[in-house]
Protein backbone atom coordinates (compact mmCIF):
# COMPACT_ATOMS: atom_id res chain seq x y z
CA UNK A 1 0.00 0.00 0.00
CA UNK A 2 1.50 3.69 -0.90
CA UNK A 3 1.16 4.73 2.54
CA UNK A 4 1.92 2.00 4.91
CA UNK A 5 4.54 2.37 7.32
CA UNK A 6 7.71 0.15 6.84
CA UNK A 7 9.86 -1.43 10.11
CA UNK A 8 13.56 -1.55 9.85
CA UNK A 9 15.33 -4.97 11.09
CA UNK A 10 17.39 -5.98 13.49
CA UNK A 11 20.67 -7.48 12.27
CA UNK A 12 22.30 -10.11 14.95
CA UNK A 13 25.67 -11.43 14.33
CA UNK A 14 27.49 -13.32 11.50
CA UNK A 15 30.10 -14.60 9.95
CA UNK A 16 30.19 -14.92 5.98
CA UNK A 17 32.72 -15.97 4.07
CA UNK A 18 33.50 -14.48 0.77
CA UNK A 19 36.17 -14.63 -1.55
CA UNK A 20 38.13 -11.65 -2.58
CA UNK A 21 40.88 -10.52 -4.61
CA UNK A 22 43.71 -9.02 -1.68
CA UNK A 23 46.62 -8.74 -4.49
CA UNK A 24 48.06 -7.45 -7.60
CA UNK A 25 49.06 -11.30 -8.56
CA UNK A 26 45.84 -12.59 -8.85
CA UNK A 27 45.26 -14.75 -5.87
CA UNK A 28 41.88 -15.58 -4.26
CA UNK A 29 41.88 -15.56 -0.79
CA UNK A 30 38.96 -16.98 1.18
CA UNK A 31 38.30 -13.68 3.85
CA UNK A 32 35.59 -14.40 7.21
CA UNK A 33 34.15 -11.23 7.26
CA UNK A 34 32.79 -10.53 10.29
CA UNK A 35 29.24 -8.35 10.34
CA UNK A 36 28.23 -8.10 13.57
CA UNK A 37 25.65 -6.01 14.46
CA UNK A 38 24.27 -5.58 18.22
CA UNK A 39 20.85 -7.00 18.57
CA UNK A 40 18.00 -5.28 19.36
CA UNK A 41 16.91 -5.38 23.08
CA UNK A 42 13.60 -4.95 24.63
CA UNK A 43 11.86 -1.62 24.12
CA UNK A 44 15.21 -0.24 22.01
CA UNK A 45 13.29 2.31 19.81
CA UNK A 46 15.00 1.50 16.65
CA UNK A 47 13.66 -2.48 17.04
CA UNK A 48 10.15 -3.74 15.19
CA UNK A 49 9.46 -4.95 18.28
CA UNK A 50 8.73 -3.92 21.92
CA UNK A 51 10.25 -7.27 23.23
CA UNK A 52 13.31 -6.93 20.38
CA UNK A 53 15.06 -9.31 19.09
CA UNK A 54 15.22 -11.87 21.90
CA UNK A 55 18.91 -12.04 21.90
CA UNK A 56 19.25 -12.67 18.60
CA UNK A 57 16.85 -15.50 18.24
CA UNK A 58 13.73 -13.80 16.31
CA UNK A 59 16.34 -12.90 13.79
CA UNK A 60 17.71 -16.37 13.34
CA UNK A 61 14.38 -17.91 13.10
CA UNK A 62 13.12 -15.91 10.37
CA UNK A 63 16.33 -16.64 8.44
CA UNK A 64 15.06 -20.11 8.83
CA UNK A 65 11.41 -19.39 7.72
CA UNK A 66 9.55 -18.65 10.91
CA UNK A 67 7.88 -15.00 11.86
CA UNK A 68 6.42 -14.47 14.86
CA UNK A 69 4.28 -11.55 15.77
CA UNK A 70 2.19 -10.15 18.46
CA UNK A 71 0.44 -7.12 17.57
CA UNK A 72 -1.98 -5.03 19.98
CA UNK A 73 -4.62 -2.15 18.58
CA UNK A 74 -6.25 -0.11 21.57
CA UNK A 75 -8.97 3.13 20.45
CA UNK A 76 -10.26 5.23 22.88
CA UNK A 77 -13.69 7.28 21.99
CA UNK A 78 -15.22 9.80 23.45
CA UNK A 79 -18.30 11.84 22.63
CA UNK A 80 -17.33 15.83 23.41
CA UNK A 81 -20.21 17.08 21.70
CA UNK A 82 -23.66 15.95 20.19
CA UNK A 83 -24.73 12.98 19.27
CA UNK A 84 -27.64 10.74 20.35
CA UNK A 85 -27.30 11.17 24.46
CA UNK A 86 -25.23 14.43 25.52
CA UNK A 87 -24.24 12.40 28.69
CA UNK A 88 -20.71 12.72 28.28
CA UNK A 89 -18.37 9.38 28.27
CA UNK A 90 -15.27 7.85 27.18
CA UNK A 91 -15.27 4.22 25.88
CA UNK A 92 -12.00 2.21 25.15
CA UNK A 93 -11.74 -1.05 22.79
CA UNK A 94 -8.54 -3.16 22.13
CA UNK A 95 -7.40 -6.12 19.73
CA UNK A 96 -4.69 -8.74 20.33
CA UNK A 97 -3.28 -10.49 17.10
CA UNK A 98 -1.07 -13.02 17.37
CA UNK A 99 0.17 -14.54 14.15
CA UNK A 100 2.77 -16.97 13.13
CA UNK A 101 3.92 -16.98 9.53
CA UNK A 102 5.71 -20.26 7.77
CA UNK A 103 8.30 -19.80 4.74
CA UNK A 104 7.65 -23.33 3.47
CA UNK A 105 10.56 -23.04 1.26
CA UNK A 106 13.21 -22.27 3.65
CA UNK A 107 11.51 -25.05 6.07
CA UNK A 108 10.51 -27.59 3.73
CA UNK A 109 12.21 -26.98 0.19
CA UNK A 110 8.64 -26.03 -1.16
CA UNK A 111 9.25 -23.15 -3.61
CA UNK A 112 7.54 -20.51 -2.99
CA UNK A 113 5.07 -21.47 -0.63
CA UNK A 114 4.28 -20.05 2.80
CA UNK A 115 1.31 -20.35 5.70
CA UNK A 116 -0.37 -17.76 7.84
CA UNK A 117 -2.11 -18.74 11.24
CA UNK A 118 -3.29 -15.92 13.18
CA UNK A 119 -5.86 -15.73 16.23
CA UNK A 120 -6.90 -12.63 17.85
CA UNK A 121 -8.84 -11.84 20.46
CA UNK A 122 -10.73 -7.94 21.10
CA UNK A 123 -12.00 -6.36 24.01
CA UNK A 124 -13.73 -3.37 25.18
CA UNK A 125 -16.87 -1.04 23.82
CA UNK A 126 -17.51 1.35 21.30
CA UNK A 127 -18.97 4.74 22.11
CA UNK A 128 -20.97 5.22 18.73
CA UNK A 129 -23.36 2.64 19.98
CA UNK A 130 -25.59 4.30 22.71
CA UNK A 131 -24.03 8.08 22.99
CA UNK A 132 -23.49 8.91 19.37
CA UNK A 133 -26.23 6.75 17.36
CA UNK A 134 -29.77 6.33 18.01
CA UNK A 135 -29.68 2.79 19.67
CA UNK A 136 -33.00 1.82 17.83
CA UNK A 137 -31.66 1.70 14.38
CA UNK A 138 -27.54 2.19 15.39
CA UNK A 139 -25.12 3.23 12.76
CA UNK A 140 -23.35 3.09 9.73
CA UNK A 141 -19.89 4.14 10.54
CA UNK A 142 -17.91 3.05 14.33
CA UNK A 143 -16.01 6.21 15.86
CA UNK A 144 -13.61 2.85 16.98
CA UNK A 145 -12.92 0.42 14.05
CA UNK A 146 -11.68 -2.18 16.26
CA UNK A 147 -14.66 -2.86 18.08
CA UNK A 148 -17.22 -5.32 16.84
CA UNK A 149 -17.71 -9.07 15.36
CA UNK A 150 -18.07 -10.28 19.02
CA UNK A 151 -15.84 -9.35 21.49
CA UNK A 152 -13.99 -12.68 21.51
CA UNK A 153 -11.32 -14.96 20.15
CA UNK A 154 -10.86 -16.08 16.79
CA UNK A 155 -9.06 -17.91 14.17
CA UNK A 156 -8.65 -14.85 11.61
CA UNK A 157 -6.43 -16.54 9.37
CA UNK A 158 -5.47 -20.06 7.90
CA UNK A 159 -3.95 -20.15 4.89
CA UNK A 160 -2.26 -22.01 2.30
CA UNK A 161 -0.20 -19.87 -0.38
CA UNK A 162 1.44 -21.60 -3.50
CA UNK A 163 2.91 -19.41 -6.18
CA UNK A 164 3.55 -20.93 -9.52
CA UNK A 165 5.34 -20.29 -13.00
CA UNK A 166 7.88 -17.74 -11.53
CA UNK A 167 5.43 -16.31 -9.67
CA UNK A 168 3.07 -15.40 -12.05
CA UNK A 169 0.36 -17.42 -10.77
CA UNK A 170 -0.78 -17.19 -7.36
CA UNK A 171 -3.42 -19.61 -4.99
CA UNK A 172 -4.21 -19.65 -1.57
CA UNK A 173 -7.05 -21.52 -0.22
CA UNK A 174 -7.68 -22.13 3.91
CA UNK A 175 -9.56 -19.95 5.96
CA UNK A 176 -9.58 -16.19 5.26
CA UNK A 177 -11.64 -12.82 4.86
CA UNK A 178 -12.80 -11.17 1.68
CA UNK A 179 -11.05 -7.27 2.69
CA UNK A 180 -7.61 -9.23 3.27
CA UNK A 181 -7.25 -9.73 -0.61
CA UNK A 182 -10.05 -7.83 -2.07
CA UNK A 183 -11.42 -3.99 -2.10
CA UNK A 184 -7.88 -3.90 0.58
CA UNK A 185 -7.65 -0.69 2.47
CA UNK A 186 -4.80 0.31 4.91
CA UNK A 187 -6.52 0.99 8.41
CA UNK A 188 -4.47 3.90 10.35
CA UNK A 189 -7.95 6.15 10.51
CA UNK A 190 -9.73 5.49 13.70
CA UNK A 191 -13.78 5.74 12.08
CA UNK A 192 -14.72 3.16 10.15
CA UNK A 193 -15.60 4.89 7.03
CA UNK A 194 -12.15 5.31 6.54
CA UNK A 195 -10.52 1.92 7.72
CA UNK A 196 -10.20 -1.53 5.42
CA UNK A 197 -12.34 -3.17 2.81
CA UNK A 198 -15.14 -0.87 3.07
CA UNK A 199 -17.87 -3.49 1.47
CA UNK A 200 -17.31 -5.40 4.38
CA UNK A 201 -18.86 -2.37 5.72
CA UNK A 202 -21.82 -1.53 3.96
CA UNK A 203 -22.84 -5.12 2.97
CA UNK A 204 -21.35 -6.89 6.34
CA UNK A 205 -24.11 -9.11 6.24
CA UNK A 206 -22.36 -11.30 3.18
CA UNK A 207 -19.18 -10.11 3.11
CA UNK A 208 -16.96 -10.61 6.74
CA UNK A 209 -13.85 -8.59 7.30
CA UNK A 210 -11.20 -9.15 9.94
CA UNK A 211 -11.08 -10.81 12.39
CA UNK A 212 -14.21 -13.26 10.87
CA UNK A 213 -12.83 -15.84 8.43
CA UNK A 214 -14.56 -18.32 6.45
CA UNK A 215 -13.36 -21.24 3.81
CA UNK A 216 -12.09 -19.80 1.11
CA UNK A 217 -9.65 -19.89 -2.28
CA UNK A 218 -8.25 -16.95 -3.98
CA UNK A 219 -6.55 -17.30 -7.33
CA UNK A 220 -4.06 -14.32 -8.49
CA UNK A 221 -2.30 -13.92 -11.94
CA UNK A 222 -0.28 -11.09 -12.71
CA UNK A 223 -0.75 -10.26 -16.40
CA UNK A 224 2.24 -7.63 -16.27
CA UNK A 225 4.58 -6.55 -13.03
CA UNK A 226 2.21 -4.12 -12.31
CA UNK A 227 -1.22 -5.82 -13.21
CA UNK A 228 -2.94 -8.73 -11.73
CA UNK A 229 -6.16 -9.80 -12.25
CA UNK A 230 -7.69 -12.12 -9.11
CA UNK A 231 -10.97 -14.02 -8.14
CA UNK A 232 -12.05 -15.44 -5.16
CA UNK A 233 -14.63 -17.80 -3.72
CA UNK A 234 -15.89 -17.59 -0.01
CA UNK A 235 -18.06 -19.91 2.07
CA UNK A 236 -21.11 -17.36 2.93
CA UNK A 237 -22.26 -18.41 6.28
CA UNK A 238 -23.82 -16.34 9.11
CA UNK A 239 -22.69 -18.62 11.80
CA UNK A 240 -19.43 -17.68 11.74
CA UNK A 241 -20.34 -14.41 13.03
CA UNK A 242 -21.56 -16.00 16.19
CA UNK A 243 -19.49 -15.04 19.03
CA UNK A 244 -19.40 -18.70 20.45
CA UNK A 245 -18.27 -19.72 16.52
CA UNK A 246 -14.95 -18.14 16.63
CA UNK A 247 -12.88 -21.54 16.13
CA UNK A 248 -15.38 -23.16 13.96
CA UNK A 249 -14.48 -25.49 11.35
CA UNK A 250 -17.49 -26.91 9.98
CA UNK A 251 -19.57 -25.52 7.40
CA UNK A 252 -22.71 -26.16 8.64
CA UNK A 253 -25.24 -23.34 7.83
CA UNK A 254 -23.51 -22.30 4.96
CA UNK A 255 -26.04 -20.31 2.57
CA UNK A 256 -24.43 -20.06 -0.59
CA UNK A 257 -21.09 -18.54 -1.81
CA UNK A 258 -20.29 -15.19 -2.45
CA UNK A 259 -17.54 -14.32 -5.80
CA UNK A 260 -15.52 -11.44 -5.95
CA UNK A 261 -13.30 -10.43 -8.67
CA UNK A 262 -11.00 -7.35 -9.02
CA UNK A 263 -8.40 -5.79 -11.20
CA UNK A 264 -5.46 -4.48 -9.75
CA UNK A 265 -2.96 -1.83 -10.91
CA UNK A 266 0.18 -0.48 -8.93
CA UNK A 267 1.91 1.54 -11.20
CA UNK A 268 4.70 4.17 -10.28
CA UNK A 269 3.82 7.88 -11.78
CA UNK A 270 7.30 10.06 -11.66
CA UNK A 271 8.92 7.07 -9.89
CA UNK A 272 6.03 7.16 -7.09
CA UNK A 273 3.73 4.16 -6.47
CA UNK A 274 0.06 4.44 -6.39
CA UNK A 275 -2.71 1.15 -6.54
CA UNK A 276 -5.71 1.53 -8.87
CA UNK A 277 -8.75 -1.30 -7.71
CA UNK A 278 -11.53 -2.36 -9.11
CA UNK A 279 -13.95 -5.47 -8.85
CA UNK A 280 -17.24 -7.00 -8.49
CA UNK A 281 -19.21 -9.23 -6.22
CA UNK A 282 -21.85 -11.71 -6.30
CA UNK A 283 -23.53 -13.70 -3.97
CA UNK A 284 -25.27 -16.96 -4.85
CA UNK A 285 -27.31 -16.80 -1.13
CA UNK A 286 -30.97 -15.93 -0.90
CA UNK A 287 -31.41 -12.34 0.28
CA UNK A 288 -34.16 -10.64 1.15
CA UNK A 289 -35.91 -7.49 -0.39
CA UNK A 290 -35.57 -4.23 2.24
CA UNK A 291 -39.11 -3.00 1.52
CA UNK A 292 -41.53 -5.47 -0.67
CA UNK A 293 -43.00 -8.16 -0.36
CA UNK A 294 -43.91 -11.15 -3.08
CA UNK A 295 -46.80 -9.46 -4.44
CA UNK A 296 -44.54 -5.79 -4.61
CA UNK A 297 -47.05 -4.03 -1.92
CA UNK A 298 -44.70 -2.87 1.42
CA UNK A 299 -44.34 -5.33 3.70
CA UNK A 300 -44.79 -3.86 6.85
CA UNK A 301 -48.20 -2.84 5.76
CA UNK A 302 -49.38 -5.91 4.05
CA UNK A 303 -47.94 -7.82 6.80
CA UNK A 304 -46.46 -10.47 4.48
CA UNK A 305 -43.04 -11.62 4.34
CA UNK A 306 -40.88 -9.34 2.94
CA UNK A 307 -39.37 -11.09 -0.89
CA UNK A 308 -36.77 -13.23 -1.47
CA UNK A 309 -34.56 -12.00 -4.06
CA UNK A 310 -31.70 -15.46 -5.59
CA UNK A 311 -28.73 -13.03 -5.74
CA UNK A 312 -26.77 -10.10 -4.50
CA UNK A 313 -24.17 -8.20 -6.08
CA UNK A 314 -22.09 -4.73 -5.97
CA UNK A 315 -19.28 -2.94 -7.03
CA UNK A 316 -16.46 -1.16 -5.93
CA UNK A 317 -13.54 1.11 -6.88
CA UNK A 318 -10.07 2.38 -4.86
CA UNK A 319 -7.53 4.45 -5.64
CA UNK A 320 -4.15 5.47 -3.80
CA UNK A 321 -1.20 7.58 -5.27
CA UNK A 322 1.71 8.88 -3.69
CA UNK A 323 2.01 12.53 -5.33
CA UNK A 324 4.79 13.83 -3.78
CA UNK A 325 8.06 13.30 -2.33
CA UNK A 326 10.99 14.98 -0.64
CA UNK A 327 13.45 14.97 -2.35
CA UNK A 328 14.51 11.37 -3.33
CA UNK A 329 13.09 9.83 -0.34
CA UNK A 330 10.17 8.41 -1.30
CA UNK A 331 8.94 7.35 1.95
CA UNK A 332 8.17 10.99 2.78
CA UNK A 333 5.50 12.81 1.23
CA UNK A 334 1.70 13.71 -0.16
CA UNK A 335 -0.63 10.27 -0.89
CA UNK A 336 -4.44 10.72 -1.88
CA UNK A 337 -6.95 8.01 -1.65
CA UNK A 338 -10.31 7.64 -2.58
CA UNK A 339 -13.26 4.47 -2.09
CA UNK A 340 -16.58 4.24 -3.73
CA UNK A 341 -18.78 1.34 -3.72
CA UNK A 342 -22.05 0.52 -5.16
CA UNK A 343 -24.90 -2.01 -4.10
CA UNK A 344 -28.10 -4.26 -4.78
CA UNK A 345 -30.82 -1.51 -4.11
CA UNK A 346 -33.59 -4.57 -3.94
CA UNK A 347 -31.83 -5.61 -1.22
CA UNK A 348 -29.23 -3.54 0.85
CA UNK A 349 -29.88 -0.87 3.39
CA UNK A 350 -26.82 1.58 1.69
CA UNK A 351 -26.90 1.87 -1.77
CA UNK A 352 -23.92 3.32 -2.17
CA UNK A 353 -20.79 5.21 -0.57
CA UNK A 354 -17.81 7.28 -1.40
CA UNK A 355 -15.08 8.53 0.63
CA UNK A 356 -11.41 10.50 -0.01
CA UNK A 357 -8.52 11.50 1.51
CA UNK A 358 -4.93 12.52 1.89
CA UNK A 359 -1.95 11.27 4.46
CA UNK A 360 1.14 13.21 4.56
CA UNK A 361 3.90 11.38 5.78
CA UNK A 362 6.87 13.02 7.19
CA UNK A 363 5.71 16.74 7.43
CA UNK A 364 8.75 17.58 9.48
CA UNK A 365 12.31 16.69 9.21
CA UNK A 366 12.90 16.45 12.65
CA UNK A 367 9.44 14.05 12.65
CA UNK A 368 10.32 12.31 9.29
CA UNK A 369 8.35 9.03 9.95
CA UNK A 370 4.77 10.88 11.43
CA UNK A 371 1.82 10.77 9.38
CA UNK A 372 -0.98 13.16 9.39
CA UNK A 373 -4.30 12.12 7.18
CA UNK A 374 -7.61 14.08 6.86
CA UNK A 375 -10.68 12.23 5.12
CA UNK A 376 -14.33 12.64 4.25
CA UNK A 377 -16.96 10.25 3.63
CA UNK A 378 -20.87 9.99 2.37
CA UNK A 379 -22.58 7.34 3.27
CA UNK A 380 -25.85 7.12 1.48
CA UNK A 381 -29.13 4.75 2.79
CA UNK A 382 -31.27 3.08 -0.20
CA UNK A 383 -34.79 5.21 -0.61
CA UNK A 384 -36.67 1.75 -0.41
CA UNK A 385 -35.00 0.74 2.80
CA UNK A 386 -36.42 4.27 4.16
CA UNK A 387 -39.50 3.74 2.95
CA UNK A 388 -39.52 0.26 4.75
CA UNK A 389 -38.98 2.17 7.90
CA UNK A 390 -41.72 4.95 7.16
CA UNK A 391 -44.52 2.08 6.12
CA UNK A 392 -43.45 0.51 9.58
CA UNK A 393 -44.09 3.56 11.56
CA UNK A 394 -47.64 3.74 9.72
CA UNK A 395 -48.52 0.33 10.81
CA UNK A 396 -47.51 0.87 14.08
CA UNK A 397 -49.77 4.65 14.01
CA UNK A 398 -46.59 5.74 15.48
CA UNK A 399 -44.97 9.64 13.88
CA UNK A 400 -43.90 11.32 17.27
CA UNK A 401 -40.10 10.66 17.43
CA UNK A 402 -39.62 10.46 20.53
CA UNK A 403 -42.12 7.90 20.79
CA UNK A 404 -40.09 4.32 21.79
CA UNK A 405 -41.51 2.46 19.35
CA UNK A 406 -40.73 4.96 16.43
CA UNK A 407 -38.38 3.42 13.82
CA UNK A 408 -36.20 6.58 12.91
CA UNK A 409 -36.22 6.77 8.83
CA UNK A 410 -32.36 7.01 7.89
CA UNK A 411 -31.03 9.11 4.84
CA UNK A 412 -27.62 9.97 4.98
CA UNK A 413 -24.87 9.98 7.10
CA UNK A 414 -21.54 12.52 6.98
CA UNK A 415 -17.95 11.60 8.44
CA UNK A 416 -14.71 13.32 8.53
CA UNK A 417 -11.64 12.95 10.90
CA UNK A 418 -8.50 14.11 11.21
CA UNK A 419 -5.85 13.06 12.98
CA UNK A 420 -1.81 13.07 14.08
CA UNK A 421 0.56 9.87 14.02
CA UNK A 422 3.51 10.11 16.72
CA UNK A 423 5.82 7.56 15.41
CA UNK A 424 7.47 7.19 19.45
CA UNK A 425 9.44 4.44 18.13
CA UNK A 426 9.41 1.71 15.52
CA UNK A 427 7.37 -0.76 17.55
CA UNK A 428 4.45 1.99 18.58
CA UNK A 429 3.27 5.10 16.95
CA UNK A 430 -0.22 7.16 19.11
CA UNK A 431 -2.49 8.96 16.79
CA UNK A 432 -4.64 10.79 18.31
CA UNK A 433 -7.92 12.48 16.03
CA UNK A 434 -10.87 14.03 16.37
CA UNK A 435 -13.77 12.97 14.16
CA UNK A 436 -17.11 15.06 12.91
CA UNK A 437 -20.31 12.87 12.85
CA UNK A 438 -23.23 14.65 10.30
CA UNK A 439 -26.33 12.98 11.35
CA UNK A 440 -25.43 10.29 12.59
CA UNK A 441 -26.66 7.05 11.55
CA UNK A 442 -28.65 8.75 8.51
CA UNK A 443 -31.30 10.19 11.41
CA UNK A 444 -31.72 13.59 10.84
CA UNK A 445 -32.91 14.34 14.25
CA UNK A 446 -29.91 12.96 16.00
CA UNK A 447 -27.20 16.19 17.06
CA UNK A 448 -24.84 16.44 14.49
CA UNK A 449 -21.17 14.73 16.81
CA UNK A 450 -17.69 15.91 17.79
CA UNK A 451 -15.54 12.59 18.88
CA UNK A 452 -12.59 12.73 20.54
CA UNK A 453 -10.39 9.79 19.74
CA UNK A 454 -6.64 7.91 20.02
CA UNK A 455 -5.65 5.18 18.53
CA UNK A 456 -2.27 2.94 19.61
CA UNK A 457 -1.41 0.92 17.59
CA UNK A 458 1.80 -1.83 18.74
CA UNK A 459 4.05 -4.74 17.73
CA UNK A 460 5.07 -6.88 20.69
Amino acid sequence: MPYFQTSRDSAVCTTITSRKALNLIGGLTAVGLATCTQAAPAFDSDSPWMLGDWNGTRTELSEKGYDFNVDYTGETGSNLHGGYDHDRNARYSDQFAFGTHLDLQKILGWDDAEFQLTLTERNGNNISNDRINDPRVGGFTSAQEVWGRGQTWRLTQMWYQQKFFDQQLDIKVGRFGEGEDFNSFPCDFQNLAFCGSQVGNWVGGIWYNWPVSQWAMRVKYHLTPQLFAQVGAYEQNPSNLDRGNGFKLSGSGTQGAILPVELVWSPKVHDLPGEYRVGYYYSSANATDVYKDSNGQPAALSGEAYRSASSKHGEWLVIQQQVTSIASDHSRGLNVFANATMHDKKTNAIDNYVQAGVVYKGWFDARAKDDIGFALARVHVNPAYRKNAEATNQARAVDNYDDPSFLPPQDTEYSAELYYGVHVTNWLTVRPNLQYIRHPGGVDQVDDALIGGIKIQSSF
